[in-house]
């Protein structure tokens, strides 16, 4: 019975489809990222050293990139909310599920072998939710340009006013 609950709530957690992410792939991960009270997305690029639990809700790749000479790895939950979608750069040949030799190595000595794939069709993986979060934010971020846009005009017309006051002055001064 509690397995069956466990189960039932797994599913629920779960995306509906995720990509199929390999060990040796060039991902591109587009993640959430919330600052105060806005909600922006950023993008982290590397190369996809591990994979664990494929099949679960818990399925998780480890990327690995080297920002100015620093190698950075960051852990993503696929079927996480703040994880927006998961893009397929380039993939490459290993022979590994674990490709943990990247770590030592930079330079030419850590570069994997390519291998020809159809990009637009691992990458088609639908998900309607992240597209309307998508959608919700673009059009947030429009209000906000508006209101803004709105609050310069408003400010440029005061200023226009107070102009022609002044103008209207020094022409009533000089007659």
């Amino acid at each position: 019975m509690s397995f069956a609950l466990i189960q039932k709530v797994n599913d629920e957690q779960k995306k509906q489809q995720v990509v199929d992410v390999r060990s040796g792939d060039t991902v591109r991960v587009h993640q959430k990222i919330k600052e105060g009270n806005k909600m922006r997305i950023q993008i982290f690029e590397g190369v996809v050293i591990r994979t664990d639990n494929k099949g679960q809700h818990t399925s998780r790749i480890t990327v690995r990139k080297i920002a100015s000479g620093v190698g950075v790895e960051k852990s993503f939950m696929l079927h996480s909310p703040l994880v927006e979608k998961v893009e397929i750069v380039r993939r490459s040949k290993v022979r590994r599920n674990f490709l943990s030799y990247l770590r030592g190595r930079s330079g030419k000595s850590a570069r994997l072998t390519a291998v020809q794939f159809d990009r637009e069709a691992v990458n088609s993986v639908k998900n309607d939710h992240a597209e309307e979060d998508e959608k919700a934010m673009k059009e947030q971020k429009a209000e906000e340009a508006a209101a803004k846009q709105a609050e310069k005009d408003a400010e440029q017309a005061k200023l226009d006013a107070q102009a022609a006051e002044v103008e209207a002055r020094h022409a009533s001064a000089e007659k």
